[in-house]
């Protein structure tokens, strides 16, 4: 058992012992992501672990999705609620078939943790349908563009074709973003990480923007949401998000 900082900081973060570094990425991994970024102060560790999960799942890799969807429910810093409706919140900005290769992968770690505890492995329960929100569609739908309004801090679009309509203005804000398992600030570092993932440059602003002019998220924050991003997807990815949002700061002192 290593006791240096990065090794129980990896104990901690990944719930299990850090193995020995046997490559160059090895030794990185455990002296800069787990001695270097995860301890940083700017943001909590349920943070970084949305910033992380969004990553690892929009990657496609089996191991590292298996490794932190088991410490994120092992470590008690989610419970499965919260997992379950993350998948949901990245369906909608990363696609849908990742986000059932992450639900699988959910399922799966969570029955491995209640098997390690010795407890019973048991079937989810079936949703009420009233989770889902009202089945007035002008209701619905006006509820949706207030959202829009509120998350985005721009006019709500027309709702003129399927996407806006059906998409934007029924689904995503007339129901996913006024759902009550995350955080709307949760749900804002989760969009952000997707954003940047998907090279969208209209939505990057648009979310990067509405995060720091809404004060749900900190500039010192982002900051710190940019750094770990840029562990788990690339530095170059992270540096078209980060130089977003020092535009978008700098835009507002002028």
């Amino acid at each position: 058992m290593g006791d240096t900082a990065a090794e129980r900081t990896y104990r901690e973060v990944m719930t299990r012992e850090a193995p020995p570094p046997a490559t160059p990425f090895e030794a990185a991994t455990r002296d800069f992501v787990f001695g270097e970024v995860w301890p940083r102060p700017g943001l909590s560790r349920r943070d970084r672990r949305w910033v992380t999960l969004t990553c690892v799942g929009a990657a496609d890799a089996p191991e590292p999705i298996d490794e932190h969807v088991y410490a994120a429910l092992n470590s008690g810093d989610m419970d499965l609620g919260a997992m379950l409706e993350f998948v949901l919140h990245f369906a909608v900005y990363c696609g849908w078939p990742k986000a059932s290769h992450v639900e699988g992968v959910i399922r799966r770690q969570w029955a491995r943790i209640r098997q390690e505890r010795g407890e019973e492995i048991e079937a989810l329960p079936l949703l009420d349908n009233a989770t889902l929100g009202p089945d007035d569609w002008a209701e619905r739908l006006k509820r949706g563009a207030a959202e829009f309004v509120d998350v985005n801090l721009v006019p709500a679009p027309k709702g003129e074709t399927p996407y806006t309509h059906a998409g934007i203005l029924n689904f995503v804000f007339g129901h996913v973003w006024q759902r009550p398992g995350l955080t709307r600030r949760e749900r804002r570092v989760i969009t952000v990480a997707c954003v940047a993932i998907d090279d969208s440059p209209v939505p990057l602003r648009s979310h990067v923007g509405a995060a720091l002019n809404s004060g749900d998220i900190s500039k010192e924050e982002m900051d710190e949401i940019v750094l770990q991003f840029a562990a788990y997807y690339g530095f170059a990815k992270g540096e078209a998000l980060g130089g977003t949002a020092d535009a978008i700061w700098a835009e507002r002192s002028r």
